[in-house]
C-alpha cells in the first residue's frame, strides 16, 4: 500500500501498516481467566432480581405482568424528527485555512446539507427502531441496535487479538472508568497512571482510597523502562501496600500533554503487563481526533480524502489490538465525536469483566438514556451506518488540526522560537519541542547584568486531542516574594494563572494535572490551553493576550 498523508501533512510509514495488520490478524483464543482482579466488592454483586426478569426469553402469547414497565402508549412523545448535518459536512481533506474576519461564523452557516430521520411510537417494520423501545426499561448492555452497532464498530476499527470479547454501553468514560475502580480495586489499593494525567481520574478514586503511582514519560506517554523498573523494584513494605494491578493511561492525545503512544510502545507496555499480571483501562474518548505531527505553516501541505479502511489504517491502533490475553478494558465515548450531552460510551472488554461491569451499573445508572440511544444509534447505524460515519470521523480530525495548528501558529508569532528534540524535560525527550524566547520587540530580549535572559516557555503541539501543553520556564526568575496575605499563591504557576485569568483568558493550572501534585518542580509551570471550542479568529487573539501578560510577569518579576 502507498504511504499516505496525515492530516497534518506528513507521510504515514508504510510499515505502520504491515505492523497494523500483523496486530489485527494476531488472533489468539479466548481470554486467560482474570478473575482474581476482581475487587471484593466486585465479587458480592449478585444479579438485580428484576434485571434477571429481562434475560427471560418470553414464550409466544406469555402476558408479561412480572415487572413494572409503563404502557408505551402512555409516552408523551408520538415521534420523534431530526435535522442533522451530513456525514460529509466538514470536508475529510486539509485545506488552508482562514483565520481573519468572520471566515469561521461564515463557515458555520454555509453547511445547508442536512439530512431528516424520525423515530416513531412504534416501528414501521421489524427491527426499526421505536420510541415504545427506546424510551422503556432496557438491558444495562444497551438497547439490541445499540449493541449491534457497536459490536460491528469495534470489529471492524479495533479488531481486538482475543476470541471472546464483548462490549457494554455505560453514561461516558468518565462513570466507565468509575465502574473500573469499584470492579477491580479495594480501599488502599494503587494503579499505576502517567506522572501527568487526567485530574478526574486522580479525583473519582481517592475517596474509595485508591491512590495513583505516577510513572515517567517520554515521547511517547509512559516510558516503558521507567514502568519496568517501578515494578521490578516494588517494596511492599517500603510502600506499604502491595504491586500495582492495574494501570489507567489515556494513550492518544495524552491528557494534557497530547502526546501518543505508538504501537510498538503499546506492545512493549502490553508484554510488562502480562509479565507482572496488570490490567490496562484504556481511556481513550480522542481516538479519532489524531491530527499528526505538527508543521510549521510555512512548510504545511493539504491532505487528501482517505476511505473508511485508509482512515482507520492511518490511525495509530488500539491497545485491543495486542490484547491476546483479556487484560484490556477498553473505554470509549461518543462525547468527543457526536455530543458530550449524549452521555453515552461502552466498554470493551472479556465477557468475565463485562458481567461484573453490568452488575456494577444495572442498579446505579442501568444504562444510558433512551433518547440518546435511540437518536445516537439512528444516526449513525440506521441513516448513516459506519462508511458514513467515518467520513465525519475524518471530517472531525480534519478541523480539530485546523484549530491545533491555529492556536500554535498564533503562539508562536508572539515569540522569537526555535526548535530542538528535547528541552530537558524527561516527558519531552525526542518530541519537537519550540523553545520560546521573549519577543525581539520585548525589553525582555535586552540582556541584564549583562546576561541574555533564556527561553521563558516550550511547546509541544500535541498530536492528538483537544489540548496544547505550554511549559513556562521560571529559572530566570526570583523566588515569589510573600505578599503578607496568606490566602495569595506562594508559587509562579499559580500567581502568571491568575494574571493570564485576570486578562480574560482562562487556561488549566498545570497542577491540576499532576498525579503527585508535591513532586512539582518550582521551576517550572505549566498550562492545559483548550482549542476545541473558541472561534479561530478569538483563539488567535487569546494567544496574543496570553503572550503579552507572560512578557510583563517575566519583565516584573526582574525588575522587581
Amino acid at each position: 500500500m502507498d504511504a499516505s498523508r496525515t492530516s497534518g501533512g506528513q507521510f504515514l510509514d508504510p510499515s505502520h501498516f504491515l505492523q497494523l495488520q500483523f496486530a489485527m490478524s494476531e488472533k489468539s483464543g479466548d481470554a486467560v481467566d482474570l478473575g482474581h482482579h476482581l475487587s471484593e466488592l466486585a465479587k458480592r454483586r449478585k444479579l438485580s432480581p428484576l434485571k434477571g426478569l429481562q434475560k427471560i426469553t418470553p414464550k409466544p402469547g406469555m402476558v408479561m405482568l412480572a415487572s413494572g414497565t409503563p404502557n408505551p402508549g402512555y409516552f408523551p412523545f408520538e415521534r420523534i424528527s431530526v435535522e442533522a448535518l451530513g456525514p460529509d459536512a466538514f470536508a475529510a481533506a486539509a485545506t488552508t485555512v482562514n483565520t481573519t474576519g468572520f471566515s469561521w461564523l461564515r463557515s458555520l452557516f454555509n453547511r445547508t446539507r442536512t439530512t431528516h430521520f424520525a423515530i416513531p411510537r412504534y416501528p414501521a417494520a421489524k427491527g426499526d427502531a421505536s420510541l415504545a423501545e427506546a424510551l422503556q426499561y432496557g438491558p444495562a448492555t444497551g438497547l439490541k441496535m445499540t449493541q449491534e452497532f457497536i459490536r460491528k464498530f469495534v470489529e471492524r476499527v479495533y479488531a481486538p487479538a482475543y476470541n471472546n470479547w464483548t462490549t457494554l454501553v455505560d453514561v461516558g468514560n468518565t462513570e466507565g472508568w468509575s465502574r473500573c475502580v469499584l470492579t477491580f480495586c479495594n480501599p488502599g489499593d494503587v494503579f499505576l497512571t502517567d506522572e501527568w494525567t487526567y485530574p478526574s481520574a486522580l479525583a473519582l478514586a481517592d475517596p474509595y482510597q485508591v491512590s495513583p503511582v505516577p510513572v515517567t514519560m517520554d515521547a511517547e506517554g509512559m516510558s516503558i523502562s521507567a514502568l519496568r523498573e517501578l515494578l521490578a523494584s516494588w517494596d511492599e513494605n517500603a510502600r506499604g501496600t502491595g504491586r500495582p494491578h492495574v494501570l489507567y493511561t489515556v494513550s492518544v492525545g495524552q491528557n494534557p500533554c497530547g502526546m501518543t503512544t505508538s504501537l510498538d510502545r503499546k506492545k512493549a507496555i502490553y508484554e510488562v503487563c502480562v509479565e507482572y499480571d496488570i490490567l490496562i483501562i484504556e481511556d481513550d474518548p480522542y481516538y479519532f481526533l489524531q491530527e499528526g505531527t505538527y508543521v510549521r505553516k510555512s512548510d504545511r501541505q493539504g491532505s487528501r480524502t482517505l476511505g473508511g479502511d485508509d482512515f482507520i489504517r492511518s490511525l495509530t491502533p488500539s491497545y485491543l489490538s495486542v490484547d491476546y490475553q483479556g487484560r484490556v478494558i477498553r473505554l470509549e465515548t461518543f462525547s468527543k465525536v457526536v455530543a458530550p450531552g449524549s452521555r453515552l460510551g461502552f466498554f470493551v472488554c472479556n465477557s468475565l469483566f463485562a458481567e461484573r461491569l453490568e452488575r456494577c451499573g444495572e442498579t446505579a445508572t442501568h444504562s444510558p438514556s433512551g433518547f440518546t440511544q435511540g437518536l445516537v444509534v439512528q444516526l449513525l447505524a440506521n441513516h448513516w451506518g459506519i462508511d458514513n460515519y467515518l467520513i465525519w470521523l475524518q471530517g472531525l480530525r480534519t478541523q480539530y488540526t485546523a484549530r491545533r495548528d491555529t492556536i500554535v501558529d498564533s503562539l508562536l508569532e508572539n515569540f522569537e522560537v526555535s526548535m530542538a528534540y528535547s528541552d530537558g524535560s524527561s516527558y519531552l525527550r525526542g518530541l519537537p519541542v519550540y523553545s520560546c524566547f521573549p519577543h525581539a520587540k520585548s525589553s525582555l530580549s535586552r540582556s541584564r547584568n549583562g546576561k541574555q535572559i533564556g527561553r521563558v516557555l516550550s511547546v509541544v503541539p500535541p498530536t492528538a486531542g483537544l489540548f496544547l501543553w505550554v511549559t513556562l520556564h521560571f529559572d530566570a526568575l526570583p523566588p515569589p516574594q510573600p505578599s503578607g496575605n496568606p490566602d495569595d499563591p506562594n508559587d509562579h504557576e499559580t500567581r502568571l494563572w491568575l494574571r493570564i485569568a485576570d486578562a480574560g483568558v482562562l487556561v488549566g493550572p498545570g497542577t491540576f494535572f499532576a498525579a503527585i501534585p508535591s513532586a512539582a518542580n518550582p521551576n517550572e509551570g505549566h498550562y492545559r490551553i483548550a482549542f476545541s471550542d473558541a472561534p479561530l479568529e478569538t483563539l488567535a487573539e487569546a494567544m496574543s493576550t496570553f503572550s503579552v501578560v507572560v512578557h510583563m510577569y517575566f519583565e516584573e518579576m526582574l525588575t522587581a
